[in-house]
């Protein structure tokens, strides 16, 4: 049995859920742990996030309870480790049951039985095959604002093209030091001008966090300032941006995820070269592992 620990916000739930689906897809028996999302966890939390994949309809998604965990660990995950395990941790850690990530794309995943998944697993590389499988069973409920209707018909005329712009918690000096420096004014005119020279013709779709910006920012008939899906409605800001044709991202998984959900044929996704400033993949190599993804360093290389 794998049991995968769901954590963070919605693009990370959504890349853990999709790992999942692929070891389902290669009859591996897996199942998602769900636990970090309980109230006392949660109440630790400096920024608190909900489950959202319970949100979608129908999703298949079988989850593990404690017991099953326990019987995997010999504890749960957030329970100390005994001395046994620690002493294991040291001297052999290869045979613990707990298998953490620590780099961008661990090849050997798939060949791991009865263990316990922690990290995020944001790398194409892990799901890429079964995506069309994933566009198909990743729906959203239909929305009650007229607004996102209309886009979307809207959308469905036009060379649509979403620009994510996430600035809020990415502007706290902790998060600047991980986050900032990476979607710079290079970044967006360079990716734009990618676009404009492909489809002359594209109309810009601006999903951000902070409207202000963006409003003092992307001038002109082209552009379009998403802005009225706010708290738990942000939701729908991805189903808005998957129904673009094409999809510049901001280093958000958020945005990944609406990119990775668009079904059109011959789309164009464009994401920065790293996603934090801690990242040791260098951009050719991430490149091998994005296959279908182009990639734009902050200095507004085409990589």
């Amino acid at each position: 049995m794998i049991i995968i620990r769901v954590m963070g916000g919605l693009g990370n739930q959504l890349q853990q859920y999709a790992l999942y689906r692929k070891f389902g897809s290669l009859g591996i028996a897996a199942k998602l742990d769900v636990s970090w999302f309980s109230a006392d966890i949660q109440a630790q939390m400096r920024a608190p996030r909900p489950l959202e994949l319970c949100r979608f309809e129908d999703l298949p998604m079988e989850t593990a309870n404690t017991d099953e965990v326990r019987a995997l660990l010999g504890r749960t995950y957030e329970e100390r480790a005994g001395i046994t395990e620690r002493i294991r941790r040291r001297l052999a850690p290869g045979t613990l049951p707990v298998f953490e990530e620590s780099k961008m794309f661990h090849e050997e995943i798939f060949s791991l039985r009865d263990r316990y998944l922690v990290g995020y697993f944001a790398c194409e590389a892990y799901y890429a095959d079964i995506l069309k499988m994933l566009q198909k069973e990743i729906r959203f409920p239909k929305s009650d604002n007229p607004g996102n209707r209309e886009t979307m018909e809207e959308m469905q005329t036009q060379t649509a093209v979403s620009i994510h712009v996430r600035r809020g918690d990415y502007l706290d000096a902790v998060n600047a030091a991980n986050f900032g420096g990476i979607c710079t004014d290079e970044y967006y005119d360079r990716a734009i001008d990618y676009i404009k020279e492909r489809f002359p013709e594209a109309v810009f779709y601006i999903f951000s966090d902070d409207t202000d910006y963006v409003r003092a920012r992307f001038q002109g008939q082209e552009y379009r300032i998403v802005d009225w899906n706010r708290g738990k409605d942000s939701f729908y800001d991805m189903q808005l941006m998957s129904c673009c044709r094409h999809n510049i991202c901001a280093n958000s998984t958020f945005s990944f995820w609406g990119a990775r959900l668009n079904s059109h044929e011959g789309k164009c996704m464009i994401r920065p070269s790293i996603h934090r400033n801690t990242q040791i993949c260098p951009p050719k190599e991430l490149q091998k592992l994005w296959r279908a993804w182009t990639l734009i360093t902050p200095g507004g290389e085409v990589v």
